[in-house]
C-alpha cells in the first residue's frame, strides 16, 4: 500500500504555521487591537502537545502501510475539527482577566490555518476512502452540530465573535434569511429562464449566438457597475408608475439586487443546459425512437434525466457565485450578510466582518455539498457486463 504524501504535507504546513503564528489574541474592547499568544502560551505544554500529537499521528497514519489508514484518519481529523472550538475555551480560561468585563479574546491566523489545512487533510482523507455521499453528509452534519453547539456554550461567551452575535441576533437573524431569499430567488428565476433560453436554441439554432452572446456580455460586467446601472432606471420606473413603489422597486433595495443576480446567473446555467440537451448520444435518441416514443417522451424521459447531472452542475456554479454576490448588494440596501461586513469594516471591527463573512462561506460551501451529492445521485449506473 503507497503511502499518502499529501495528508503529511499539510499536517508538516500546519504544525509550521500554528507554532510560528499567533493562536488568539486578547482585546481590552471591541476596537482596540489584542494582545496576541503564540500556540504554548495560549494553551500551555498540554495543549500544544495534543495539537502537535495530533498532527504526528496524522502523518505516521499516512505514511504507515495499514489497511484501516483512511478510516483511522477520518475518525482522527474529524474528531479534531469538531473540538477545535475547546481550544479556544482553553486559551480564553487562561488569559481573559475576570476583572475587565470588555475584554473579549479573538482567534488568531493559526487557528484559522489549523482550521483551514485540517479540513483539507479531512477532504483527502474522504476521497481517498471513497466515503458514500451518505457518511459524508452525516459527517458535515455533525461538525456543523458540534460547532454551534461549543460556541453556544457558556465558555465561548468571551469570544469576540459570539459577542457580536449576542449583540444582534434579531438583526443577524433577518439578514441571513434576507441574503437567502436574494441568492435562491435569483438562482431560481435564472434556471428557469435558462431552460427556456436552451429550449429555443435546441428548436432554432439560429438563436444559439444572441443568446450566448448576450449572457457572456452580461457576466463580463463588474457586480458593482451592474448595481449602479439599474439604480437610475428602476427610480424612473418607480416614479413613473407609483404601484412598483408599493411593492418596495425602487432604485435602491431588494430590487436592483435581484435583478443583478439574475443576470449574473445566467451563463452558467444556460450553457450547461444548451450543451447538456444536445450532446446526448444520438443513438439513444434513434434507440427511443424504434421504440416509438414520441418527441416529449424522448425529451422528458430520456434526454432531460441523461442532462440533468449537468444541470445540476450549472446550478451549483450559480448558486455559490450568488451567495458570494449577495454580500455586496448590501452596498445598494439589499441588506443580507455583507450589511455586517461593510458595517465592520467602517467601524474598524474585524470580528463584525467575520459575523458576515463567515456564514457566507459556511453557505457556500453547504451549497456546493449538497447540489455535488444531487447531481452524483442523478448520473446513471455504469453498465456492467
Amino acid at each position: 500500500m503507497t503511502p499518502n504524501r499529501v495528508v503529511p504535507v499539510l499536517a508538516v504546513l500546519a504544525l509550521a504555521l500554528v507554532w510560528l503564528l499567533d493562536f488568539g489574541s486578547i482585546q481590552p474592547n471591541r476596537i482596540v487591537p489584542g494582545t496576541g499568544h503564540g500556540l504554548l502560551s495560549a494553551l500551555g505544554w498540554p495543549g500544544a502537545g495534543l495539537v502537535t500529537l495530533v498532527l504526528a499521528a496524522s502523518i505516521l497514519l499516512a505514511i504507515r502501510p495499514i489497511r484501516i489508514r483512511y478510516p483511522l484518519l477520518l475518525g482522527l481529523v474529524g474528531l479534531s475539527l469538531a473540538l477545535l472550538p475547546l481550544l479556544l475555551q482553553v486559551f480564553a480560561g487562561r488569559h481573559l482577566p475576570e476583572d475587565a468585563p470588555y475584554a473579549r479574546s479573538s482567534v488568531g491566523a493559526g487557528f484559522w490555518c489549523l482550521l483551514f489545512l485540517l479540513s483539507l487533510m479531512l477532504v483527502e482523507a474522504l476521497g481517498r476512502y471513497g466515503a458514500r455521499r451518505g457518511l459524508q453528509l452525516v459527517l458535515l452534519l455533525g461538525l456543523a452540530g458540534s460547532w454551534l453547539w461549543l460556541l453556544r456554550s457558556d465558555g465561548l461567551a468571551s469570544l469576540s465573535l459570539v459577542r457580536e452575535f449576542d449583540a444582534r441576533p434579531g438583526a443577524f437573524e433577518q439578514a441571513l434569511w434576507t441574503h437567502l431569499a436574494l441568492a435562491l430567488g435569483a438562482v431560481s428565476f435564472s434556471a428557469g429562464l435558462a431552460f427556456v433560453l436552451a429550449l429555443k436554441m435546441m428548436r432554432s439554432p439560429a438563436w444559439q449566438r444572441p443568446v450566448l452572446g448576450a449572457v457572456s456580455f452580461l457576466q463580463t460586467i463588474p457586480s458593482l457597475a451592474v448595481f449602479g446601472l439599474l439604480i437610475a432606471p428602476l427610480s424612473a420606473l418607480s416614479e413613473a408608475f407609483p404601484v412598483l413603489q408599493a411593492l418596495g422597486i425602487r432604485g435602491i433595495g431588494w430590487a436592483p439586487a435581484l435583478l443583478a443576480l439574475m443576470a449574473y446567473s445566467l451563463l452558467p446555467m444556460v450553457r450547461n443546459t444548451f450543451v447538456a440537451l444536445t450532446e446526448v448520444p444520438e443513438y439513444l435518441v434513434d434507440a427511443g425512437r424504434g421504440m416509438g416514443m414520441t418527441d416529449r417522451q424522448l425529451f422528458f424521459q430520456l434526454k432531460l434525466p441523461l442532462a440533468m447531472p449537468v444541470i445540476i452542475e450549472g446550478v451549483r456554479i450559480t448558486t455559490i457565485q450568488a451567495i458570494g454576490l449577495t454580500a455586496v448588494a448590501a452596498l445598494i440596501g439589499a441588506g443580507g450578510l455583507g450589511s455586517f461586513i461593510f458595517q465592520g469594516l467602517g467601524q474598524a471591527a474585524m470580528d463584525l466582518v467575520l459575523l458576515g463573512a463567515l456564514p457566507t462561506i459556511a453557505l457556500a460551501l453547504l451549497a456546493d455539498a449538497l447540489l455535488t451529492m444531487l447531481a452524483n445521485s442523478l448520473k446513471p449506473a455504469p453498465v456492467t457486463t
